[in-house]
């Protein structure tokens, strides 16, 4: 019989609900009863990072705005390697903040030592909010708030993938910087939109364990 999912956390928040369950020796994350990450792989979240890095043409000392903290695969990809210069984590639930740096911490071991990163910043902030009020901008700047572009936590971050969305990332977009975008399915008409405003878009696709018949993808855009 499969493992049994044990809830070990569950918030209401602004956003919904956020529950931290364990399954055997995983931990997953579930927003609003949408299944939205666990620790089982994590090879897609960090190549988010690395391969974001590896589009850039300068990439030492880039500074690097991560779009969720997740279960930290992506902030332990970015403290790994020693390109980026700056490093910011913006969540916008407490809840996903608190399983990685209160208490016992759960989700801790997952982001590699990331938090006490000297280069690293972990913001309280909606990324939507964020981008309209920042100043600063990002040599790269990696999004995985979501399933993908056609599957959204809540329906606000929607726009993130429409024009008014991509506006918004590419004026905090540092000139010839790089935007990446997670996603656990190919979406034919968000690459088709990168492609009608991006120098240079890439696709990498990334198989998963869990046989769903598709693979996880990583969009690449060069602005």
């Amino acid at each position: 019989m499969p493992d049994l999912p044990e809830v070990l956390d569950r918030r209401d928040g602004p956003y919904g609900e956020a529950v931290l369950r364990r399954r055997g020796e995983h931990f997953e994350i579930i927003a609003n009863g949408c299944f939205l990450m666990d620790t089982s792989d994590g090879r897609s979240e960090r190549l988010l990072v690395t391969a974001a890095l590896d589009a850039l043409a300068e990439p030492w000392g880039a500074n690097l705005l991560i779009g969720g903290l997740g279960v930290g695969f992506s902030l332990a990809a970015a403290s790994a390697d020693p390109r980026p210069g700056r490093i910011t984590v913006l969540e916008r639930e407490q809840a996903v903040i608190d399983w990685h740096t209160a208490g016992d911490a759960p989700l801790a071991p997952f982001a590699g030592g990331g938090h006490t990163d000297p280069r690293t910043r972990i913001v309280h902030d909606d990324l939507l909010r964020h981008l309209r009020a920042t100043a600063e901008r990002h040599d790269v700047v990696c999004l995985d708030i979501d399933n993908g572009p056609d599957w959204t936590v809540t329906e606000s971050n929607d726009t993130l993938y429409t024009e008014p969305g991509l506006d918004l990332l590419q004026r905090v977009l540092a000139p010839n910087g790089v935007l990446a975008f997670w996603s656990a399915a190919p979406s034919p008409a968000f690459e088709q939109r990168l492609r009608n405003r991006f120098q240079a878009v890439g696709t990498i696709p990334v198989g998963v364990q869990v046989e769903r018949g598709l693979p996880d993808v990583v969009y690449l855009a060069t602005a």
